[in-house]
């Protein structure tokens, strides 16, 4: 008999204790965006953090509402920063894989962002700041896009979601419930690509496999 999936019911992460300058401003702003677009609009001339210098374009999303699955990775990187959408690189293309041949609907048919909508120089980390102000944007993209579940591509952005410090493998692998919403953490495409050809790539798989199955039963979809 299938076991149930581990939930956990996580309370809300605490703020931090120093209030980032310009963020009290930045809720307000996105607060004020009633539709995807406005929000996409409020995005594209943010000039809160130092990224705006450095980016060439703003990476606002990709994809749709239709499934009730949306996917948030940390950054984007050189090749989004470029055309302006996440995950168009070659892990963008293994994303589409995982999607088309794991979730069974077309790529157009999930929702695809991250928690930074500007790349950070060299794919640096984001800074506490940059992500605290970028985080404005993304409740209110969460809110607007109002997804069953929620696929956090690696430990960043599940780190940053769940709030809970811990390595992938103890974050995979089970339902973590935010302010009532769930979150599946799974590896990052780009952690796959590293691991083609060694003797962990199979196994690995199987457990990116496993947690997209967990994420299309929470998203009805099984």
């Amino acid at each position: 008999m299938e076991q149930p999936p581990v939930v956990k019911v996580l309370q809300p992460v605490a703020a931090p204790k120093r209030e980032v300058e310009g963020l009290p401003e930045q809720r307000a702003l996105a607060a004020s965006a009633t539709t995807l677009e406005e929000l996409r609009s409020g995005v594209a001339s943010c000039e809160a953090c130092g990224l705006c210098e450095t980016r060439k374009q703003t990476v606002f999303s990709d994809g749709g509402v239709s499934s009730g699955v949306m996917f948030i990775g940390e950054a984007p990187g050189a090749d989004e920063d470029e055309q302006g959408l996440p995950f168009v690189g070659r892990a963008g293309q293994f994303l589409t894989r995982i999607i088309e041949l794991g979730i069974g609907v077309k790529r157009e048919d999930v929702y695809i962002a991250n928690v930074l909508k500007c790349r950070p120089p060299e794919n640096r980390d984001p800074k506490p700041d940059e992500k605290a102000l970028c985080t404005a944007w993304l409740d209110r993209q969460i809110e607007l896009v109002n997804p069953k579940v929620i696929v956090a591509l690696g430990r960043h952005a599940a780190v940053h979601l769940t709030g809970m410090d811990l390595s992938m493998g103890r974050l995979r692998g089970q339902v973590h419930r935010v302010n009532g919403r769930p979150i599946v953490p799974t590896y990052h495409p780009s952690y796959l690509i590293r691991q083609e050809g060694s003797s962990s790539f199979v196994r690995t798989k199987k457990l990116v496999w496993e947690d997209i199955q967990l994420a299309m039963r929470e998203a009805g979809l099984a």
